[in-house]
């Protein structure tokens, strides 16, 4: 029996943006200047590539970026495209932290995105390899992907290994607390300090670093496997190598992220993210990742799945192992392929594989039987997630709070008020806040910071105190993911637009309610209205610069700390 004929598919241009910049008598002078960098004739006919790296010697988890660069752009090359590295900034969230500088984190998100985007664009690359390995320019590079909607794949710089000693970057912040209280010596805050960071990758545990990945790979954005190997290893250059080749192809086939970063794609991040315990940040980037791809997610999106995923990875900072340790016996692979077969995960969504997330899922094997990092599906660590969106008189517009439920699920306590992070810091190294305290820092959201410092210090002098589960924290800040106990931040309005964090008292009781998601300040609407009627707004912390023009466009933390479209004007 004869078959119907198919029609061809239609060529795909794959040169549909470099052949504007280098094609053509009135493109000579292009072509002449990328002649001096490399180019030769048969290169001005092949896709051209751009590899985005975030390369720099300024932080471990950047230090070793370039050979990744270099690895990728050669895959590139062999693979019929033609490469250009590039570099964007990164800034060190672990090394500015608990000083001025960390107002600069999130506001280098922006930077980054803009730039990639700036770049990629006025060069006419037709596809981007990006890499990152910190907290910031791997939403930032993310971000900036979603925008161009060229074919593009996200590779992780990978994860550290642990100082002697099990140690990573949180202990050292934690140690100054148990320092200070009587508990460690300063020759043993000393050996700690010396010992936490062993060489490359981003920091060990399920922190923002590894959950950011994590939350890409489930997206489809990175190869299988990239979020879970570590910085220095065979698997990281083959993942690199990859990537240059996979690259090339979606180029030749005209699959873009738009296709790829889809709501569907979005909820399987949330999901895994969810699943393996991971950081606060998480919401944060993902609004504004799916705000760049044109993707409605909002706060309660969370909630909604929240409720029906469990969290299952026993992981740093409320947990024991770290990423490395998870790496060994298979990554977030048997992890999302448990999550698919409990049908919490969208199966059919496509990756950069070009294949589906059931397809790439397929052969991937369960994780040991004698390991006991991932907890079965049916005896979870916690049954529904730890990331809880909570709303209230204290926040209109939501909050995210961080409970395993090792801390507990409610905190009633009487609240310790500080106008930014340094007076708490030092409140709480002199003894000063007490069991039974709701410490509040306030002034330090997206606008009041600016740039939404995270609270690391405050809560990691807490828990180094042994406090972490006899106070609770409250802020408009944000937390580093390596911050644990009863915490709750992004809260909004912030204090810096007159939300009500800005007008609690110290004294006001003040009830954490996991269960009901409520986040309440016992004070009456009449007494609330009073103290706003004589609220004066605080000078700006800059008025010029890029802290200036930041403070002016960010939007709520409700809607992602955006600095670009209608949800920051609309704020």
């Amino acid at each position: 029996m004869a078959t119907k004929k198919q029609a061809p598919k239609p060529a795909v241009n794959f040169r549909r943006y470099s052949s504007e910049v280098v094609d053509g008598l009135k493109q000579a002078p292009s072509r002449a200047m990328l002649r001096a960098v490399g180019y030769k004739d048969a290169d001005f006919k092949k896709p051209a590539i751009g590899i985005a790296s975030t390369w720099s010697n300024l932080t471990p988890c950047n230090m070793h970026i370039d050979k990744l660069a270099k690895a990728a752009a050669a895959a590139v090359d062999s693979s019929g495209g033609k490469s250009t590295t590039f570099g964007t900034i990164t800034v060190s969230d672990g090394i500015s932290n608990g000083a001025p500088g960390m107002r600069y984190s999130l506001v280098s998100r922006e930077v980054i995105a803009d730039s990639i985007e700036t770049v990629s664009g006025a060069q006419g690359f037709d596809g981007v390899v990006a890499i990152g390995g910190c907290d910031k320019n791997m939403p930032g590079c993310m971000m900036a992907l979603a925008r161009l909607d060229r074919p593009a794949v996200f590779v992780y710089g990978g994860t550290i290994r642990p100082g002697a000693g099990h140690l990573d970057v949180i202990s050292v912040f934690e140690a100054r607390g148990a320092l200070t209280s009587g508990k460690i010596t300063q020759k043993q805050m000393d050996e700690i300090e010396r010992k936490a960071i062993p060489g490359p990758g981003s920091c060990a545990g399920m922190y923002t670093a590894n959950t950011m990945a994590s939350a890409i790979e489930a997206m489809g954005m990175s190869l299988p496997g990239s979020s879970a190997q570590d910085a220095v290893s065979k698997q990281k250059i083959e993942d690199c190598k990859n990537a240059g080749k996979a690259v090339v192809k979606l180029a030749k086939l005209g699959i873009t992220p738009s296709q790829i970063m889809t709501r569907e794609a979005f909820e399987n991040a949330i999901t895994t993210v969810i699943a393996l315990g991971g950081s606060t940040n998480a919401v944060l980037h993902l609004l504004a990742i799916a705000h760049s791809a044109n993707v409605k997610l909002e706060l309660d999106d969370f909630t909604r799945i929240g409720k029906k995923v469990p969290v299952l990875a026993d992981l740093r900072p409320s947990g024991k192992y770290m990423m490395s340790e998870l790496v060994r016996i298979g990554g977030i692979q048997p992890l999302m392929k448990i999550l698919l077969k409990e049908g919490l995960l969208h199966g059919d969504c496509l990756t950069v594989t070009g294949k589906t997330l059931a397809q790439n899922l397929k052969s991937v094997k369960p994780y040991p039987k004698n390991q006991d990092i991932v907890y079965a599906f049916n005896n979870p660590i916690k049954p529904e997630s730890h990331l809880v969106v909570l709303y209230g008189n204290l926040a209109p517009e939501g909050s995210v709070a961080k409970i395993t439920g090792k801390e507990g699920l409610s905190f009633t306590g009487r609240a310790r008020v500080f106008d930014g992070e340094e007076a708490s810091v030092q409140a709480i190294l002199d003894g000063k806040v007490e069991a039974g305290d709701v410490v509040v820092i306030r002034y330090e959201g997206p606008k009041g910071g600016p740039g939404m410092r995270e609270m690391l210090s405050p809560t990691s002098a807490i828990a180094g105190a042994g406090l972490a589960d006899k106070v609770a924290l409250i802020t408009d800040g944000r937390f580093s993911g390596g911050s644990r106990g009863f915490v709750v931040g992004h809260i909004a309005p912030e204090a810096a637009v007159g939300g009500p964090i800005g007008l609690i008292r110290d004294g006001d009781q003040i009830t954490i309610d996991a269960v009901a998601r409520e986040i309440q300040v016992a004070v009456s609407d009449a007494e609330m209205s009073k103290r706003r009627a004589s609220w004066k707004a605080p000078e700006p912390y800059a008025r010029r610069g890029v802290l200036a023009k930041y403070a002016r466009e960010v939007s709520s933390a409700s809607l992602g700390a955006i600095t670009d479209g209608d949800a920051c004007e609309s704020h």
